[in-house]
């Protein structure tokens, strides 16, 4: 499989967890990352991931302005969407086969902070 934005190809990653284990495919250029759906969010809580998102989010922020890209695995336009609960994150979506973060993002994604609820709040109010 090739990155959807950067179009290099993608390696696999294995991460095991008391439920089995779950294989994320990571950009071996950009480090953007593709998740099968539910992958994520089985991926979201658990420690061992901490280490799966390894790319810079400075290039992750680069390539978050790449928005019209395809499914890797059915060539479909992705949509963009937006974390509900930290809506600063964008990341694109298939819908019949998952999710695309930026590098950077997926670390993003797994912990919220203060200052996410904050930066949320203040673009909340500035999108009004």
């Amino acid at each position: 499989m090739d990155c959807p934005k950067c179009h290099a190809p993608m390696s696999e990653h294995t991460l095991s967890t008391l439920q089995g284990g779950v294989t994320v495919d990571r950009c071996t250029k950009c480090k953007g990352m593709w998740f099968d759906i539910g992958e994520a969010e089985a991926l979201k809580d658990k420690w061992m991931s901490d280490h799966v998102d390894n790319g810079d989010p400075k290039v992750g922020k680069q390539h978050n302005l790449i928005r019209d890209i395809d499914c890797p695995r059915c060539g479909k336009q992705m949509v963009e969407m937006s974390d509900p609960v930290q809506i600063h994150i964008q990341y694109e979506a298939c819908e019949d086969h998952g999710l695309y973060f930026d590098a950077g993002e997926f670390t993003d994604f797994k912990y919220e902070t203060l200052v996410d609820i904050y930066r949320d709040f203040i673009f909340t109010i500035r999108k009004r």
